[in-house]
């Protein structure tokens, strides 16, 4: 277990201070590539005459560009951004590109000093530049700069991704990986990261917001291959084992964490009300549940009183036949989430992850499942993540028809939802959609805590009430003896739903329950349960251990069958904005105790879901081996033919 962090100030002055020096660096150096390839880029224009290009600053760094004559090898990162604009005046995105590229510059700079004070490099570079630095000390002093260089590499890309966050848009730019990663010095280090940003804006940086997605791609890229290197680096205790407070901007440096600006997404998609959602009673009760339970997440405490009480949805898993409603489902409780937020004030982020994700090039698919990961648990945000047709997506292990990207995606989930550093904050929570939900991998399927089966309209009131909808007000067609939407009700619906469960519905878990019956009696007791868990077990192997916890879950769910109060959506200050221990104490008093009743239904409900896979599967198995042996027949056939 790491220790705990001593969290500091970088003061504002000692950034300022760097302010000189940073501009200087935007405006001008010279660097010889020596890791990376140069692009076939022109290099940036120069400014108009009468435009100073340079400021009256001159730098005493060596290297750092005091002419304003444009040769080769020359970096003019500033320039390069001014080329950006088709009319040759800055804007808005321009000037917030420059700006958080000078404020990162300087906080890099200023860490570096702060690295050189903690560690005694300071002296030793005094003494260099004298000429008096002993020799046994040389070594010292190498493995020093490197480590610097790497504090402030860091630390640049790790502001810089931190500054330009809140003015990215939807565009996402895939520059490639980052080559130009120097260590000798920190100043070499940042040379060699702005001359590739200058080469990545050339050829990326086609507009304002492709601008703006280059520099974040870029610091991400630089990020992590700092954090590689940091990992065989000596002497960085000093900057890994403490952490450093910019007041200004809200950042925390800690050492090769990456500082993430909470950001929500702007939602395009049609949201739906839970009016227009017809059927799915379960499914439907427990989206808008969910909603409101991540909606009592604490950004202080970063922590949800549901992740503590129990109860909390951190995954699960929405399966059902095509048209059944499941992008409807997702478009309310996306919509839900949205409104909330804007009430609350908070940031809301969505993502859907897509077969468009899945790379061709090895480890890609894998990096953008990472990266999907990361932006979902992001705790300064409330994040909702789907995984629509995960069946195409994530590929079953041993399945000679998947992919490497998608044997890549499957282990980055099961990682994630159920690893040994999963850590539920209760801020966020992944669904999971499926049409084949029995394509699934087993453990990546088991590690969806809670089953949503979206079935769709299934009563006559149900089919009623959605060609009622459906067909809008532009009709003059009567409704006739019906009573509209009336069976929409959520709870009468639910508990409807529910009771439903009091037996199994597949034949096989029906098989199970009425052999465990017959030997036990009615299951009223927790021996009995587990009786007839064990008998569930024997029949499908695949009812693990980890199927019991995810059937608890469910019931701690059912017994925290709080709903919470529209009201407390609406005026944030009843209960979202309460202390994290005063709504820990609000939801205590509306916990229900469980029942044998809620045990069993959770118990068949889970099953059910499980032996409705489980029967398909071999369906489809058996299916294919049929066709195989078809084919191996004929084949037989022919070649006897033949030799005939």
């Amino acid at each position: 277990m790491s220790s705990p962090r001593d969290t500091m100030e970088l003061r504002e002055e000692s950034i300022r201070a760097h302010y000189a020096a940073a501009l200087a660096l935007l405006q001008g150096f010279d660097h010889a590539p020596r890791l990376a390839t140069a692009r076939s880029a022109e290099p940036a224009p120069e400014r108009s005459a009468g435009i100073p290009a340079r400021s009256r600053f001159r730098s005493t760094t060596p290297g750092l560009v005091t002419r304003p004559a444009v040769r080769p090898g020359t970096v003019h990162v500033l320039d390069r951004i001014g080329a950006v604009a088709e009319d040759g005046l800055p804007t808005p995105a321009s000037a917030s590109a420059t700006q958080a590229l000078r404020r990162a510059l300087a906080i890099a700079l200023a860490m570096g000093e702060t690295y050189s004070d903690r560690t005694g490099l300071v002296e030793l570079k005094k003494a260099n530049l004298e000429s008096r630095l002993p020799a046994p000390r040389r070594a010292e002093f190498t493995e020093l700069l490197a480590a610097e260089a790497l504090a402030v590499l860091h630390t640049f890309a790790n502001a810089l991704a931190y500054l330009v966050a809140p003015h990215l848009g939807e565009t996402t730019v895939d520059i490639g990986g980052v080559e130009e990663v120097l260590t000798d010095n920190a100043a070499l280090a940042l040379h060699g990261a702005l001359w590739e940003l200058d080469q990545d804006i050339a050829a990326f940086g086609s507009d304002d917001s492709r601008l703006l997605a280059t520099l974040a791609a870029f610091a991400e890229g630089v990020m992590t291959k700092a954090q590689a290197r940091a990992e065989t680096a000596p002497r960085l205790a000093p900057f890994t084992q403490a952490s450093w407070q910019v007041e200004a901007d809200g950042l925390t440096i800690a050492g090769f964490a990456p500082a993430r600006k909470a950001r929500g997404t702007t939602l395009t998609m049609a949201f739906k009300k839970p009016s227009e959602v017809i059927g799915n009673h379960i499914a439907k009760y427990q989206a808008m549940k969910l909603a409101k339970m991540l909606m009592a997440y604490d950004f202080d405490r970063k922590l949800n009183p549901f992740a503590e009480l129990g109860g909390f949805i951190f995954t699960f898993m929405g399966d059902g036949a095509p048209g059944t409603g499941k992008t409807t489902l997702i478009q309310m409780m996306a919509g839900l989430l949205n409104d909330y937020c804007k009430v609350a004030g908070y940031p809301f982020r969505y993502q859907n992850f897509s077969i468009d994700q899945i790379d061709s090039y090895q480890g890609k698919s894998g990096q953008n499942a990472k990266s999907f990961i990361t932006n979902i648990f992001d705790p300064a945000v409330i994040g909702f993540g789907t995984i629509d047709d995960i069946d195409q997506i994530a590929g079953k292990r041993g399945d000679r028809q998947s992919s490497a990207g998608q044997q890549e995606v499957t282990a980055v989930f099961m990682e994630a939802f159920a690893g040994a550093n999963t850590v539920v904050r209760g801020n966020c929570t992944f669904g999971m959609f499926s049409n084949f939900p029995e394509n699934v991998d087993d453990a990546l399927r088991q590690r969806a805590g809670a089953r949503f089966l979206v079935d769709g309209p299934q009563s006559r009131e149900d089919y009623i009430d959605i060609l009622s909808l459906l067909l809008g007000k532009n009709h003059a067609i009567p409704l006739g003896a019906h009573d509209l939407f009336a069976a929409q009700a959520i709870q009468r619906a639910v508990a409807d739903s529910f009771a439903a469960h009091n037996l199994p519905h597949e034949g096989g878990l029906r098989a199970v329950w009425d052999r465990v019956a017959a030997e036990l009696g009615p299951l009223d007791t927790l021996a009995k349960l587990g009786s007839y868990l064990k008998a569930i077990q024997t029949a499908d192997p695949r009812f693990t251990g980890r199927a019991i916890k995810n059937i608890t879950d469910a019931v701690k769910v059912r017994a925290m069958d709080v709903d919470l109060p529209d009201a407390w959506m609406e005026q944030p200050d009843l209960f979202l904005f309460q202390p994290y221990d005063r709504k820990t104490a609000m939801l205590r008093e509306m916990v229900r105790p469980i029942t044998v009743e809620m045990v069993v239904q959770e118990i068949n409900r889970y099953a059910d879901s499980e032996f409705r896979y489980a029967d398909k599967s071999d369906e489809v198995a058996i299916a294919n081996m049929v066709r195989d042996m078809g084919r191996t027949e004929e084949a037989r056939r022919r070649y006897l033919e033949g030799r005939g």
